[in-house]
């Protein structure tokens, strides 16, 4: 009955992450399209850098729609821990996707800083970073807030992604309004390119950071091995708790621990107390997914 209501909840919860996911492709698609219209036709180059940013945004959309299916399959043979580490190579994806685009962006923006003829920007290319700032900051939130429901680091970071692609709409839309209201200061729209490539470049690595430390096989930080400890503690029948061993695997923590109990009980009373610390640390540990519990004689 358990195991059924696990995979019913993991159904809707990658259903949620579909729904969440076939917008904001959409939308990023439409407003692609938007920014490179008035960009090109403004004159823009940082309204244009914002239109690129926004396919990047599609990218990434697509990868956690096809993602989704992989990493939420349940455990099997090859894959005794579950296949959470997919997602987190995915976050990777998504992080090191948006460092590319940012150092696109930026070098496009320098190269030609210098130029002679720069055009002075329309004042209608204000129109597609204006609705971008709008448009992107709403999916942000809805985004962040389903990702957080279902525990999923790809769906944050691809928030993160939007709101990027908010933040970034700024810049271009300040540029294009300084160049339009004093044409001598077109290379502003250059600069606001280039101001855009840092704001992305930053969000990158506040995505890609953690997920490296996970694939690396992080484990939880001091705060966590003692919550997890004290919960241990609290169960009747254990002395100690000690050798409590963690790692990340995307979603959530495996752990590895002894615990000390009297040694002058049965091997089914240790292994019932071992049961119910088990039980204790999954039901009220951070997002632990599962513990294996190994049992020690205590001597006083």
């Amino acid at each position: 009955m358990e195991h059924s209501l696990k995979i019913c909840d993991r159904a809707a919860e990658n259903s949620d992450i579909k729904k969440v996911t076939w917008v904001g492709l959409l939308v990023n698609f439409i407003l692609a399209a938007i920014k490179f219209i008035v960009g090109i036709l403004g004159h823009s180059q940082a309204v244009v850098a914002d239109a690129v940013h926004s396919i990047s945004d599609m990218v990434t959309d697509i990868a956690v729609l096809v993602g989704v299916k992989y990493w939420s399959a349940p455990p099997d043979k090859d894959h005794p821990y579950g296949h959470w580490r997919i997602e987190t190579i995915i976050t990777s994806f998504i992080g090191i996707g948006l460092a590319a685009v940012a150092v696109g962006i930026g070098y496009n923006a320098i190269a030609t800083l210098k130029d002679h003829c720069i055009e002075t920007p329309k004042w209608f290319a204000i129109i597609g970073a204006l609705v971008s700032i709008i448009v992107k900051e709403l999916l942000y939130h809805w985004n962040v807030k389903v990702g957080r429901k279902v525990k999923s680091s790809a769906l944050i970071a691809n928030a993160w992604h939007h709101r990027s692609d908010a933040l970034s709409s700024i810049p271009a839309l300040l540029a294009v309004a300084i160049s339009v209201i004093k044409p001598e200061w077109a290379f502003v729209d250059h600069i606001g390119a280039i101001v855009v490539s840092l704001i992305i470049l930053k969000v990158s690595w506040d995505i890609v950071f953690p997920a490296l430390k996970k694939l690396s096989d992080s484990g939880a930080s001091v705060k966590e091995r003692e919550q997890i400890r004290s919960l241990a503690m609290q169960v009747d029948g254990v002395k100690d708790a000690h050798a409590i061993r963690t790692r990340d695997a995307g979603r959530g923590l495996f752990v590895d621990m002894h615990i000390l109990v009297d040694g002058n009980i049965s091997v089914s009373e240790g292994h019932s107390i071992s049961e119910k610390v088990r039980e204790e640390i999954v039901n009220n540990g951070p997002d632990v997914l599962d513990v294996v519990v190994h049992i020690e004689p205590y001597v006083a």
